[in-house]
């Protein structure tokens, strides 16, 4: 597994321990306390060294990444994403390894980090979505996705990517829901969409466990969104131009994961316990 010290890394290693599997841990510096039976330090993008983490591996996790295109300059966070992809995917087909998830992300839709405001081309979001990639980081995911694609190809891989959206755990739910209470169109560009960590963890295991073929990426986030007002109302605020293709009922997720439910056989449970309420002066 590449990055995990990192928030879902960390809960995947758990999930792991617990279901007995020994993992091997590929990180830029040992924390010193992570739930594996190996950990190898040093850069997913260097050859050699994924190499000596890849000795004796069935299946590979791999999360390491610039998490944002503020992690860097953009020749830092597309290059570096995207050279680590490719060497971990390379150097896993090489040695005979077939199944493979990488983390993809919401971002990959590019509304997230634009420069302008944008909009999606229409809700529910789902993986025939036009994309408006404006930034080095949704760039990276994209060619993420593309080398996956290839590699399954080139390699004879099933490999699956999850697009992610804000993955939260108790402190970060509660520091995103306290500004979504404020002004509701902080969490505008992810579409309030966000999913639980062990949720993350869950899916990741699904994705390298579940019988498939190929590559497939697909959408994965909570039921409900992370804001106690109903989804069509954000929308219809806050993305007044973008089309309905059906209703969103209450406050469930503008994101359609029918397509990571039936790949991977799951479907994330975590929600949070808020009571819905008009949007209203809420609104700014």
């Amino acid at each position: 597994m590449t990055g995990a010290a990192g928030l879902v890394g960390r809960a995947v290693t758990h999930l792991l321990r617990g279901r007995g599997v020994e993992a091997t841990a590929l990180a830029l510096d040992d924390p010193g306390d992570l739930a594996v039976g190996r950990v190898i330090t040093g850069d997913a993008g260097d050859p050699a060294t994924v190499r000596a983490a890849l000795e004796g591996v069935e299946a590979v996790i791999h999360l390491a990444a610039r998490p944002s295109p503020h992690h860097g300059t953009p020749e830092e966070v597309y290059l570096g994403n995207t050279r680590a992809t490719f060497v971990v995917l390379e150097e896993a087909g090489k040695a005979g390894i077939n199944r493979v998830m990488i983390a993809s992300s919401y971002s990959i839709l590019g509304i997230p980090w634009a420069p302008t405001r944008l909009h999606p081309a229409y809700y529910p979001i789902d993986e025939q979505i036009p994309l408006q990639i404006t930034d080095a980081y949704a760039l990276s995911k994209q060619a993420d996705e593309a080398t996956a694609r290839m590699m399954a190809r080139r390699h004879g891989m099933d490999i699956v990517a999850i697009r992610y959206p804000f993955v939260s755990n108790e402190a970060r739910l509660a520091e995103r829901l306290s500004e979504t209470l404020h002004d509701p169109g902080v969490a505008a560009a992810d579409s309030w969409a966000y999913l639980d960590v062990d949720d993350a963890a869950e899916t990741a295991w699904h994705a390298i466990t579940e019988p498939l073929t190929g590559f497939h990426a697909v959408f994965t986030a909570a039921p409900d969104i992370l804001a106690p007002y109903p989804t069509q109302e954000l929308i219809a605020t806050y993305h007044p131009d973008t089309p309905l293709r059906r209703p969103i009922l209450g406050r469930r997720t503008p994101i359609d994961t029918a397509a990571a439910t039936r790949l991977l056989g799951f479907t994330p449970r975590a929600m949070t316990d808020l009571e819905e309420r008009p949007l209203g002066a809420a609104a700014g």
